[in-house]
Formats: C-alpha cells, structure tokens, sequence
C-alpha cells in the first residue's frame, strides 16, 4: 500500500524527476509561464510556491536555499529582487493553471501554469476583457 507516498512519478525516476523540476521552476521564474502537461503543472505548483515563500522571506539562508534548488543564478536574484515585490501582499495563490486542451501526438491534457500578476494589472485586464 502506499501510505504517506504523495506525488506523481511521471513515469521518470526519482533524480530525472527532480531535474526536471528544477528547471521547470527555474523556467517559470525565467519566462513567468510555461506550457505544460496537467500533472506536471499540479506538481509544480507547490514548489513554485514555496520560492516565492523565500523570497519573500528574503534573508540570505532563504536566498542560498533558492540557489541550492534553481538551476540560474540570475533568475534567483530576479526573483528575489523583483517578483517578490509582485507577492508581498497576497497570502498565498503566486502560481495559476488554467487548461488548455489536449496535445494533438498524444492526447495528453495540456495547461499553461503562470505567475499571477500585480493587483492593479489584473483590474485592468478584467475591465478589457
């Protein structure tokens, strides 16, 4: 039985797994979105969340325990110097996944999983829309 055994293995073993999710979150900080399949965005979301968490905690073990899990030394500094200024109010809720469809080879559920924007942005991309 597997008891306490949470998460997807995505067909992968558990070190190709975790590269894997490094440079997904390394990506998603990077381009701020990413195309993916749904049960690799579900499991991303909770490690994209905890970064933010960091940095916005933002003291310098957050900073080298982001940099010990990220692939980019640059993408850690952005996200410790711009984005978490985007978080510093909300609670929680950084990551979004909206569904896209399926992929044509294969029929795999597809989502796009992006960064939620600032408060002031998302007024005025409702009011547009």
């Amino acid at each position: 039985m597997r008891h306490q055994k949470t998460g997807r293995k995505l067909g992968r073993n558990s070190s190709h797994r975790r590269a894997m999710f490094r440079n997904m979150v390394t990506s998603l900080f990077k381009y701020e979105q990413l195309e993916t399949t749904d049960a690799k965005a579900k499991e991303l979301r909770p490690i994209a969340e905890k970064m933010i968490a960091l940095a916005k905690r933002g003291d310098l073990h957050a900073r080298r325990q982001a940099l010990a899990y990220m692939t980019d030394k640059k993408v850690t500094h952005r996200l410790f110097e711009d984005l978490k200024d985007r978080f510093l109010d909300r609670q929680g809720g950084y990551v979004r996944i909206i569904k896209k469809g399926v992929r044509k080879g294969d029929s795999a559920p597809v989502s796009v999983i992006q960064l939620v924007s600032a408060k002031g942005s998302e007024n005025a991309e409702e009011k547009k829309t």
